[in-house]
């Protein structure tokens, strides 16, 4: 008989109202299709293979961290609600018990973030109903490498079984510390796993000697896991899969790359570009997206891996990829040529082969990467489609915008506008990058041509002027900035001022001071200022004879 039958009978009536959430739970969690079950500590510690154990001593912990038992599985919810109509008396006895403060420490296992209690169910449960956030327990921690949160689900047990197993036969947690791989659907890891393997077989072929399944392991995160993980980090990927991980999204672009490149002919060889293409993200980005895209690895590697030179096979076509074979060989890098007819049946005509032909014979005598694919579609389309997979456009100059009205017909002022990537418009003749001219006006796009003047001065050992014009209207802070930014890259450069008119003191001081390439932001404001008031770009386009590189 219980000391006081009106505390007991209270206690009953609250055990009665707990099974009732019980139930209401248990039908939410059917239509949410979440899981309203404990985790059971004996499925979690055989998946994840857990072992040593380190006594943690007393301690309050959280209770909303507690999200599994050893044993009883069955006889609470998720959120410790009593299920069991036999459970009563025990489950009143305890409350009773529990408000006279008569109840000694539960004791738990932790399990990295969460908790799965030994003994004291009932005493969770009934802290659980009281509204309390922590309670007393004896902690016991067993080692983990796997994340465990308090969300986790049943069936994510699967996915940390199989990456527990992954880490088991790479050891990346231990040779690379903080590894964070974790994805959300199940059997990516062998996805992963292949991936090694084949990096071991590249390494053996390439070392011929052995090469262990944990070296294959640390050169496949380097040099292939790493690249591609920090482009979907630079372009902010996840924003647009909420829910999902770096990881889950390296595995669908890696597996997809695949196949795109298969489709189009191409091998994709920057990471960026790679994103970019499958995720569709053709359109214009914003002004400054691209070089936020590249500012990490711009230090670590070349900033144009990649070039598209299209052609038209006339000869003056052939100056724009003369250009480009003198930036691939400072850069490394892969050309791909263009050639765009209208129709099918002229892929394969005599001319369209020619052109191809002596793409390859350039190309060659050069000793440099390259490759020309014959498209059929219409040329500005095509080539902004084109573009995406690569670093940058070099475009001969050929109908530049003429001002007025007839500039928004111009295809050289559609590619620019409608190309996410810069271009490098090509007048006459290549030039070398020794004499550079910076037209700098404070806006996004003028920073975008900062960063890549900056890049060649640094890298390329090209001598620097900036100018600016008083019309531009530039605040104290952009030249502030300007400077600044030079000065920390440790970059010396000239900086001239002009309270003339900016389009002819622009094309004077380019001739003035033998300089053999402008860099400059796309066109800025409404389609109106531009047409009426003129743009510098524009008047740089069709009276510079040297090229002009073009950033968004």
């Amino acid at each position: 008989m219980p000391d006081d039958p009106y505390k007991h009978q209270m206690a009953i009536q609250d055990f009665q109202s707990a099974r009732q959430r019980a139930a209401i739970q248990e039908v939410l969690a059917r239509v949410r299709g979440k899981s309203n079950q404990l985790l059971s500590y004996e499925d979690v510690a055989e998946k994840l293979k857990l072992r040593a154990r380190t006594e943690r001593g007393v301690q309050h912990i959280p209770l909303d961290a507690i999200v599994g038992s050893v044993g009883r599985t069955t006889d609470f919810t998720r959120t410790f609600l009593p299920r069991r109509a036999g459970d009563r008396e025990r489950w009143a006895n305890v409350k009773s018990a529990f408000i006279e403060g008569n109840l000694p420490p539960i004791e738990v296992y932790k399990v990295g973030e969460v908790y799965f209690v030994v003994d004291g169910n009932h005493r969770v449960s009934i802290a659980q109903q009281e509204g309390m956030k922590t309670i007393e327990a004896r902690v016991i921690e067993i080692r983990t490498d796997i994340p465990l949160t308090p969300d986790v689900q049943p069936d994510d047990l699967i996915i940390k079984a199989e990456y527990a197993d992954f880490l088991d036969a790479t050891r990346l947690n231990e040779l690379r510390p903080n590894v964070d791989l974790s994805v959300t659907s199940v059997d990516q890891y062998e996805i992963l796993m292949s991936q090694v393997h084949l990096q071991k077989f590249i390494l053996v072929e390439d070392q011929k000697q052995n090469a262990s399944l944990q070296d294959a392991a640390i050169s496949w995160y380097d040099t292939i896991y790493i690249p591609l993980a920090e482009a979907i980090r630079d372009r902010g990927l996840l924003h647009w899969f909420p829910g999902r991980t770096v990881t889950d999204l390296y595995v669908w672009i890696s597996e997809n790359r695949n196949e795109l490149e298969k489709d189009i002919g191409w091998q994709i060889q920057s990471d960026i570009a790679a994103t970019d293409l499958i995720l569709e993200r053709s359109v214009v980005s914003e002004p400054g997206s691209w070089r936020r895209a590249r500012t990490a690895t711009r230090y670590t590697d070349h900033l144009f891996m990649d070039i598209l030179v299209p052609l038209s096979g006339d000869p003056e076509s052939w100056d724009s990829l003369e250009q480009a074979i003198i930036i691939a060989k400072r850069e490394e890098a892969r050309i791909h040529g263009l050639h765009i007819v209208d129709s099918g049946g002229r892929a394969e005509s005599a001319g369209a082969l020619a052109v191809q032909a002596q793409f390859n014979e350039r190309c060659a005598d050069a000793s440099v990467d390259g490759r020309l694919l014959i498209e059929t579609g219409e040329i500005t389309k095509k080539i902004c489609e084109r573009a995406t997979m690569t670093d940058l456009i070099v475009l001969k100059i050929v109908h530049p915008p003429m001002g007025g009205l007839s500039s928004l017909t111009s295809p050289f002022r559609s590619i620019i506008a409608n190309s996410s990537r810069p271009v490098l418009g090509v007048p006459t003749t290549a030039s070398q990058f020794k004499h550079a001219v910076l037209a700098y006006d404070g806006t996004e796009r003028a920073k975008e041509a900062l960063f890549v003047a900056t890049y060649l001065a640094e890298i390329w050992k090209t001598e620097l002027i900036v100018f600016t014009a008083t019309d531009a209207k530039l605040t104290a802070d952009a030249h502030d900035h300007v400077r600044r930014y030079l000065e920390i890259h440790e970059v010396e450069a000239e900086y001239v001022i002009s309270d003339q008119g900016a389009m002819d003191s622009l094309k004077k001081l380019t001739e003035e001071r033998d300089v053999d390439l402008v860099l400059m932001g796309s066109h800025g404001g409404s389609v109106l200022q531009q047409v009426f008031t003129g743009s510098a770009l524009d008047y740089m386009l069709r009276e510079s004879q040297i090229p002009i590189f073009i950033c968004h």
